[in-house]
């Protein structure tokens, strides 16, 4: 990836809250930018750590988990297993090399389509400061 190149992301969001707030960014016409690439879960307790390695092994730059705010979950506890893991993520990548920064834990209800927009842009940002990231292997 050439050093001008924009940041990869895969973006993991739970379809009940973050997901249909990523909808609303796009059909309110929000401004946020094309890096993502979305994979639709059922609930962000769902996103198994080596998902997250194997984007990280595809040579993604960036990995964002989103989900229902902590209590509104649909699945009852969903998110708090979401929080336990992201936090477990952060060491395991530190173990792989990679910066726990370019792991990214994000609570998007289905209103709050600004708030995505928000999120995906400044991560962005946050992933060129970083800048590309290399595959040790």
């Amino acid at each position: 990836m050439a050093v001008d190149a924009e940041p990869r992301i895969v973006g993991f969001l739970c379809n009940w809250c973050s997901y249909a707030g990523a909808d609303l960014a796009g059909t309110s016409r929000m401004a946020y930018p094309p890096n993502i690439r979305i994979i639709r879960v059922p609930c962000s307790g769902r996103v198994d750590p080596l998902f997250v390695a194997k984007c990280f092994e595809q040579g993604v730059d960036g990995v964002l988990v989103a989900g229902c705010h902590p209590g509104d979950c649909h699945y009852v506890q969903g998110n708090y297993f979401a929080r336990r893991r992201f936090n477990l993520m952060g060491r395991f990548l530190d173990y792989l090399g990679i910066e726990k920064e370019r792991l990214r834990l994000e609570w998007v209800s289905a209103s709050e389509g600004k708030r995505f927009a928000t999120a995906v842009s400044d991560f962005t940002q946050a992933l060129k400061k970083l800048g590309p990231r290399t595959n040790p292997t």
